[in-house]
């Protein structure tokens, strides 16, 4: 059997589970904010004689950070409502790997499924982002995303000298900024028109916190910033062109918690206006688990082949799309395996200086 590192080595959003192997922190997210969802679960008005609930987990990729969350919410459920029929709702962008959730939800991937557990539990599939309405309308109880609602519709600008909108300035700032408060409130407004009376949304979202932390920002070397310094090296190597460099920008928005409350708070704001309250929201940073580890096995060797491909999981394509088509496929992808490989040998060289720390607004929103 392949070792851990050989098997996150191999990931390049696989299926069957293979893309949670990579990305263990967002587990260690929703696990941590799972008894805030069970709480928001027990707040609700449930009846004993409700035939249906209809949970949704949006922006789900292949599922797999998700399953033991799942299995305690119903569990948590089934105990208020011992015969209630549950829907589990899995939604993600049509590019998604559905066969790889599909085998991760039954199962057949690399984790045990929670419909080994339970009964009277349907999951259904989805190929809508959240940037559309998921389901029809009040038929949505419970509805969940966890590190995703942080990706743009559509990449408002490039970004002239970094690479991703913590590094912006001026109007390039401002552009992502207005993009992301668009963003954000056309993902609530969805929601509230799919969701019931009484339902509820518990949205783990990247954030920058109340101290100016944010993802891979919490101590050490800056991770974005060391993006940026690496691609930029890459362009005065020679290794790629202007265009390429320029054309690289990772199409996120990380908000504030004021920005993530504003349109929950105003009264005159259409999110307001259609029922949706913000009950709850605190920020959380859930430590870099390969950071942790590094802690007790002291191999950075081992760190930095463990560490890199959790990065590579999420913005590997990003790089790679930057790059011109014009270009062999295979000068392409060894562009990126270099690239790649640079950053791997700085973690190896100075582990201690790497971590990729979560820090997220934990929200939860109710429909009245």
């Amino acid at each position: 059997m392949a070792s851990l590192t050989e098997s996150l080595q191999n990931i390049t959003m696989s299926g069957g589970g293979a893309y949670s192997l990579a990305t263990r922190g967002a587990e260690d997210v929703i696990n941590a904010a799972t008894p805030m969802l069970l709480s928001a679960l027990d707040s609700m008005n449930i009846s004993k004689n409700q035939d249906i609930f209809t949970f949704s987990d949006m922006g789900t990729a292949d599922g797999g950070t998700s399953l033991k969350m799942v299995e305690k919410f119903i569990h948590s459920l089934q105990k208020i409502a011992p015969e209630i029929n549950i829907n589990i709702v899995y939604a993600d962008q049509p590019k998604n790997d559905f066969n790889g959730l599909v085998q991760t939800v039954l199962g057949l991937g690399h984790f045990s499924s929670y419909l080994e557990t339970t009964e009277n539990v349907f999951p259904l599939f989805s190929a809508n982002s959240f940037y559309k309405q998921i389901l029809p309308d009040n038929t949505l109880d419970f509805g969940f995303s966890a590190t995703a609602m942080h990706w743009l519709s559509a990449k408002p600008c490039d970004i002239s000298h970094h690479v991703h909108m913590v590094g912006a300035q001026g109007e390039e700032y401002q552009r992502f900024s207005e993009h992301g408060k668009k963003d954000w409130e056309s993902i609530l407004l969805h929601r509230a028109r799919e969701l019931r009376s009484g339902g509820q949304l518990v949205l783990l979202n990247f954030c920058r916190d109340e101290n100016g932390n944010y993802l891979g920002n919490t101590t050490g070397v800056n991770m974005f910033s060391n993006f940026a310094q690496i691609w930029q090296d890459f362009l005065d190597q020679g290794r790629i062109r202007e265009d390429e460099y320029q054309k690289m920008t990772l199409p996120q928005y990380y908000n504030t918690v004021e920005e993530f409350s504003a349109p929950l708070k105003n009264v005159e704001n259409p999110v307001y206006q259609a029922g949706l309250r913000l009950k709850q929201i605190e920020t959380h940073i859930t430590a870099c688990p390969f950071a942790e580890a590094f802690k007790e096995h002291q191999d950075a060797q081992r760190f930095a082949e463990e560490y890199i491909p959790t990065i590579r999981s999420w913005n590997e394509s990003i790089f790679f799309g930057a790059l011109d088509t014009q270009r062999a496929l295979e000068e392409r992808q060894q562009i990126i395996r270099d690239y790649y490989q640079t950053y791997q040998d700085q973690v190896q060289e100075s582990p201690e200086l790497h971590r990729m720390d979560y820090v997220h607004a934990f929200t939860v929103i109710e429909k009245i």
